[in-house]
């Protein structure tokens, strides 16, 4: 199936088929292969059930049959075996290595297998190499919203730096090699920008306080780590832009892991990769009970995967961890029903 425009998108989901019940917050179970939230129960406005899947971090290299080509591929066709199949895909960034347009273009014919709509945001993997202009003629706006039965999504570039790059002198491939370290803090931190939040609010201003609300962004919603960019900086003004609905549900990949959290109006969760896991870094978490087990290193899959989330009528729903090796914690697989 082919990268569809957001009209396009638009009448094809109206016209996809309601399916699973979704009964949790932002709940991770890992009998299915992805990560999504759900959301508190509160009066919020009635929606037709329905599935959707979440795919993040394949991280292509230009390299003829990666492992990594293999482990998306993986993913897209657990994606297209389900059933019901879920009414659309979304992608939370990091496509590509290195931004290379080599990259991009393999990303997109193997998420084109998908057999049903999917939308797109960056991460900075795909971004920095030419500051997006590969990624955006291949998958459009690098930030969008749209309705599906009766829920608003939203998704959001959140990997914006200010310009390091000018006054040093630095070359479009210098540039990527620091957006690439862990540790960029010569990059400044990660945000969406003023731009995007003046966007962000003229989106949702007509909007009911009663509409549920689903945001994809590449970083957490929430300071889980600055210290390795796992945070963004202007979270704060986009959780206030949002503050005015009763049931928010954030989702996020880039951590590379099963994470968790509540904070306001919002439940967040952070989602499997399809390249390589990440540790956890030496903080505590608000909700330490929803984390992957250690890794095996002998298993290449261990740690990998991608999500279902199934939506309720009243906008409660489970997060489906659908993990390629099944090695998870025993509530984890379960989910985290609310």
């Amino acid at each position: 199936m082919k990268h569809i425009s957001r009209r396009q998108f638009l009448g094809y989901s109206m016209k996809a088929g309601a399916t699973t019940l979704f009964t949790g917050i932002l709940a991770p179970s890992a009998t299915s292969f992805f990560g999504y939230g759900g959301v508190a129960a509160a009066a919020t406005k009635k929606v037709s059930p329905f599935t959707f899947a979440v795919l993040t971090d394949a991280h292509l290299y230009d390299i003829k049959d990666h492992k990594f080509d293999k482990f998306l591929e993986k993913a897209v066709a657990d994606v297209n075996s389900l059933q019901p199949l879920p009414d659309l895909v979304l992608y939370a960034g990091d496509i590509g290595q290195s931004g290379k347009e080599s990259e991009l273009s393999k990303g997109k014919k193997i998420l084109d297998k998908l057999t049903m709509p999917y939308k797109v945001i960056p991460g900075e993997h795909d971004y920095y190499l030419d500051l997006g202009k590969a990624w955006r003629g291949f998958f459009g706006d690098d930030h969008w919203s749209f309705d599906h039965k009766g829920v608003h999504f939203i998704g959001m570039n959140s990997i914006l730096v200010p310009d390091f790059w000018t006054m040093a002198g630095l070359t479009p491939k210098e540039r990527m090699g620091r957006m690439e370290e862990l540790e960029c803090h010569r990059c400044g931190l990660w945000g969406v920008g003023e731009k995007q939040l003046e966007w962000l609010a003229a989106d949702v201003k007509k909007l009911g306080t009663d509409t549920p609300v689903i945001i994809m962004t590449h970083s957490p919603l929430w300071s889980y780590y600055p210290r390795w960019n796992f945070q963004t900086y202007d979270a704060p003004e986009i959780n206030s832009i949002l503050s005015k609905f009763e049931k928010v549900i954030a989702i996020h990949g880039h951590v590379h892991q099963v994470v968790y959290n509540q904070f306001g109006n919002t439940t967040s969760a952070g989602l499997l990769s399809t390249s390589w896991p990440w540790p956890y870094p030496p903080v505590d978490l608000p909700y330490p009970e929803y984390k992957m087990n250690r890794v095996d290193p002998g298993d290449f899959e261990d740690g990998l995967g991608s999500h279902k989330v199934a939506i309720s009528s009243d906008f409660s729903g489970e997060v489906d961890y659908r993990a390629f090796s099944h090695l998870l914690p025993e509530n984890v697989k379960r989910g985290l029903k609310m």
